[in-house]
């Protein structure tokens, strides 16, 4: 696509109460361009998850613009949010937030039942396919609690990438793994980035940050560097 895939013009966001007004983005501009693996730094309460809200359409900016994959995300309606959502961009959680009763195969399979992406007999098939890529395919059939943190966060991986989205927004998902997992699931990102992937991660290892091809320091809600 012409020009970046994700863009902030001057986005604001704020949270009132009865008791004050905490500004949670303060005059955002970002430019990311397709198949670019940018990270997010800052300390707790920088606007870090604030952010990935904005970039997924989870929330709406108090003022300013978001464009992302080519749409205007502040315009649309929640109802219109969640289906562009579901199309574009897979998010990855630091919580895996997998189905339980569900296997992995089935808990990979469900978003593409939300977006209606693939024909019901290519569904299986397409998520053999992304699990493989992950090497987890060997545990297709078991349940998320028959495998390790680590493999639990390689099936989050790969159900948000289900409907094929260009753009991965990951909050925090090295946050629960020890050092060497981490590095394993940074490696998963790396390659997705090597096949065109778009990649916003967020995180507090400066060290795995190092890896990226961009690094953004939010502090009190702006900018500070990149």
């Amino acid at each position: 696509m012409n020009g970046p895939i994700i863009e902030l013009r001057g986005v604001v966001k704020k949270y009132e109460s009865a008791v004050n007004t905490v500004t949670a983005l303060n005059g955002i501009d970002l430019r990311v361009n397709a198949g670019e693996f940018v990270v997010v730094l800052g300390k707790s309460g920088a606007g870090k998850s604030t952010l990935v809200n904005m970039l997924t359409g989870i929330d709406r900016p108090t003022s300013g613009e978001i464009r992302v994959a080519g749409t205007s995300v502040h315009a649309l309606g929640e109802d219109d949010r969640a289906a562009w959502r579901g199309r574009h961009v897979g998010v990855v959680l630091q919580f895996f937030q997998l189905l339980p009763s569900l296997t992995v195969i089935q808990n990979v399979m469900l978003p593409m039942d939300f977006a209606n992406r693939y024909p019901i007999l290519q569904q299986r098939e397409w998520a053999m396919y992304l699990l493989k890529q992950i090497d987890i395919a060997n545990h297709a059939h078991k349940l998320p609690s028959a495998v390790s943190g680590g493999q639990q966060q390689r099936i989050a991986i790969a159900r948000a990438l289900a409907n094929d989205p260009p753009i991965l927004v990951a909050d925090e998902p090295t946050g629960n793994l020890d050092s060497t997992t981490a590095r394993s699931v940074f490696g998963v990102f790396r390659d997705l980035v090597r096949q065109s992937k778009t990649i916003v991660m967020v995180t507090h290892d400066r060290d795995l940050a190092r890896q990226a091809q961009r690094t953004i320091l939010l502090a009190d809600g702006e900018i500070a560097s990149q």
